[in-house]
């Protein structure tokens, strides 16, 4: 067993070729652990939200708090508050983030596939990121 303490793990900003706005990444699962699951505690600073991506074997999202917006390639958003957790199947394309004014934080799990947990496609762009 292996205790991981918090002041172990900074914060650090997400990279900006995969985020529009602000966006603070705390790793949980997977940095130099034996596993090929990782997660991620991901803060949203309102507005702020990822890029197009999918994931090899599928995403799962719990909002620990605040409100979100989530959408698929060509499907409508969706509005995710505190306590909803979503599962995005392998391959789908979408992307996750802050409401225009409020802050949101999720815990988002994934699998590896020889190392690779997703596949980041273009930005978001205004229109798609308001509906």
């Amino acid at each position: 067993m292996e205790i991981i303490r918090t002041d172990t793990r900074a914060s650090r900003p997400a990279d900006p070729a995969w985020f529009t706005g602000p966006v603070w990444q705390e790793p949980v699962i997977g940095e130099g652990a034996e596993t090929d699951i990782r997660a991620l505690r991901v803060t949203f600073a309102p507005g702020a939200r990822t890029a197009w991506h999918t994931h090899p074997r599928g995403q799962t999202l719990h909002v620990l708090s605040g409100v979100g917006r989530i959408a698929t390639r060509g499907g409508a958003v969706a509005v995710i508050r505190e306590g909803d957790t979503v599962w995005i199947p392998p391959g789908e394309e979408h992307w996750h983030g802050a409401a225009p004014d409020r802050m949101m934080c999720h815990l988002a799990i994934q699998e590896s596939v020889d190392g690779r947990a997703a596949d980041w496609l273009e930005h978001v762009s205004d229109a798609d990121y308001g509906g």
